[in-house]
């Protein structure tokens, strides 16, 4: 079912499932995008050498497609299993689970200032999603919202079944927020407690499109970019044309984005070395669950679907997150509290943006722990908000 890399303090051994058709036989420097998918498990365990808690990594057999579908993960008659690249840290036997879902054109290894943290009070399990990170990455032929939404909730509940998971505190990032509540309404049974981070997928076009992007998609410019959104051209497709550049273009990136921009807590220098290097693996590797952009989000980053539509349906309790200095807006989150009938909070985290958990973990940390006090501490109710966290 699985194969597995376990990592302790001072060793770790390597192993994964056979995915050849992933991989070339001309070395990486003779090829024009220099990545495969032994550089990004690779890249992954280098990154993830910062981390102190020894964990084991394995890639999860979720078979060629649902039970009884009609469709498969990747639209064929092929057999061929799918794997999902999954992380899990060592913990107390007692300790709650706590599963983690990243954002769009991101990967597990993205939570790597986290994990010691987290893992102190939970049993953290962390995974890349189909399509995308250390993942098997299937040719993305889904036509519509509604089976894009499907290859990635359903995939998940496959996931979880492989690994026997039940009642777990479900987190998700940006898109992987939308994933995770989509799932959370389909499959509630399963999550205990819901932790949306910058969530993508809270507002729709028809809710209210701001007037500046409404006078902008009007130019020749916005006019070229809705057309790009619409074609799905994707940020990656511009990391992969650049071959032997592309990884410059990337250290650029999350130099800017991680240091020299930072709203909070800058990268040092070997993480953003480490960080680069693994961004740019994940990124440059085979197109698949990246094209899931345009069905899910209009031009903007409005859901085709919103969540705020199905806020009266919600049945998990959930705890919002946002960056103070999110580019997110938190309020579709308001409104959507509005409407739901289970226990709902909104946390903001100062000194951060929309990796709220890269710019300042600390009080992301904070933020969890308190967003899951009562799995965490017997005297939950007498808990107050840790001092520079602010409501919403």
């Amino acid at each position: 079912m699985a194969d597995e890399i376990t990592k302790s303090a001072t060793a770790s051994t390597t192993s994964t499932p056979s995915m050849s058709k992933s991989r070339s036989f001309w070395p990486s420097v003779l090829r024009w995008i220099p990545t495969s998918t032994d550089h990004i498990i690779a890249s992954e365990k280098r990154l993830l050498s910062i981390v102190k808690t020894p964990y084991v990594q394995e890639q999860v057999n979720i078979g060629s497609g649902p039970p009884g579908s009609k469709i498969r993960w990747f639209r064929s008659s092929s057999n061929e299993p799918r794997f999902i690249n999954t992380v899990s840290f060592d913990s107390k036997s007692d300790s709650p689970t706590l599963v983690m879902v990243h954002g769009y054109g991101a990967s597990q290894g993205f939570f790597f200032r986290n994990f010691d943290a987290l893992a102190s009070r939970f049993k953290v399990i962390a995974i890349d999603q189909l399509g995308w990170g250390g993942s098997s990455r299937p040719d993305f032929t889904c036509k519509s919202t509604e089976e894009t939404e499907a290859w990635f909730i359903d995939s998940l509940e496959e996931w979880r079944k492989a690994k026997n998971l039940s009642n777990f505190i479900l987190l998700g990032h940006s898109f992987g927020g939308y994933v995770a509540a989509k799932y959370a309404l389909k499959h509630p049974e399963h999550v205990k407690h819901l932790i949306l981070v910058g969530s993508a997928g809270f507002s729709s076009e028809a809710d209210g499109m701001s007037e500046r992007l409404t006078r902008f998609r009007a130019t020749w410019k916005g006019a070229l970019l809705n057309h790009l959104w619409e074609s799905n051209f994707t940020p990656q497709k511009i990391i992969r044309g650049l071959g032997p550049w592309g990884p410059n273009l990337v250290q650029k990136y999350t130099t800017a984005r991680f240091s020299s921009y930072s709203t909070g807590n800058v990268l040092t220098e070997e993480e953003s070395k480490l960080l680069t290097d693994y961004v740019y693996h994940t990124l440059a590797a085979k197109a698949s669950g990246e094209l899931c952009l345009k069905y899910i989000f209009s031009f903007g980053a409005f859901a085709r679907m919103p969540l705020l539509h199905s806020a009266s349906e919600w049945k998990v309790p959930t705890t919002f997150i946002y960056g103070y200095e999110d580019w997110m807006n938190y309020q579709g989150a308001q409104e959507a509290r509005k409407n739901m009938k289970v226990p709902c909070e909104i946390i903001r985290v100062p000194q951060a943006g929309h990796f709220v958990f890269i710019d300042n973990p600390n009080d992301f940390h904070s933020a969890v722990f308190y967003a899951c006090r009562r799995f965490l501490s017997p005297n939950s109710d007498k808990e107050s908000l840790p001092e520079g966290l602010i409501p919403a």
